[in-house]
């Protein structure tokens, strides 16, 4: 049997270990790579956005890479469930964990997040979305002409609200939007954008819609309440629910 061979049968034997048999990452289920600078493994589409970040990560395949000794020791000595404590020891409870079931964008602002950032490794971290509010501007498709412009959006924690305005100094907003109604899904073909949002919500016992998009997917992913519990997405991330929409 040669070394790799044998690597590759203790990899297979780590992954037994409990949490390890899913993505440590999106949860997809028997993941194939491995992280060997971080000690997790994860799934073929999240080792993609590992790749993006080699300063934090070095993955590999469990079946096709060469797999020195001491990095498969270190797989053993860590493991998913080991390293979950570590970068998801003060994951904020309102914070959307994504899935192998959500978009992109939404699992490489989670990774980067996690192991870039370590933004979740500390309770005392100061995160930027529990600053209590967060003001910014994104485009906004306007109702009748399809044309998107730019407009201001404020999330308040404290108020539990997403308002949008149609002018930077309007005193008064255009809509004030209850967070706990709220469906966000990333659409990013409807919008012609790939960090476009459907925000979906509820006003007046109906559905209501406002399509958004801005070009840093880190501004999207701050200035959207993307960071809310799952119980406000009663729907798959990435499916737009099945009711009747009005555009806003």
């Amino acid at each position: 049997m040669s070394a790799n061979e044998r690597a590759t049968r203790a990899l297979r034997e780590i992954l037994q270990n409990a949490g390890n048999e899913t993505c440590a990452d999106c949860g997809a289920p028997d993941p194939d790579w491995g992280s060997c600078t971080l000690g997790v493994f994860v799934c073929l589409a999240c080792s993609g956005i590992h790749r993006n970040i080699p300063d934090t990560s070095k993955v590999k395949s469990l079946c096709l890479s060469h797999w020195e000794d001491h990095e498969v020791q270190f797989m053993a000595d860590h493991g998913n469930e080991l390293m979950k404590s570590k970068y998801e020891a003060a994951v904020p409870f309102y914070y959307y964990k994504p899935t192998y079931k959500d978009c992109q964008t939404l699992r490489e602002q989670w990774i980067r997040a996690k192991y870039e950032r370590k933004e979740f490794c500390e309770p005392r971290n100061h995160l930027l979305y529990e600053e209590g509010m967060r003001d910014g501007m994104l485009m906004k498709r306007g109702r009748d002409n399809g044309q998107f412009f730019s407009r201001r959006f404020v999330l308040s924690e404290r108020e539990g609200t997403l308002k949008y305005f149609t002018k930077y100094d309007a005193k008064e907003p255009k809509a004030v939007i209850k967070v706990d109604t709220i469906n966000a899904t990333f659409q990013p073909e409807k919008i012609g954008n790939p960090n476009g949002l459907q925000i979906t919500y509820l006003k007046d016992y109906s559905t209501r819609n406002i399509f958004v998009y801005h070009d840093n997917g880190k501004a999207i992913h701050t200035l959207t309440p993307l960071h809310t519990p799952t119980s406000c997405f009663p729907q798959p991330l990435c499916t737009p629910p099945p009711f009747n929409h009005h555009g806003v």
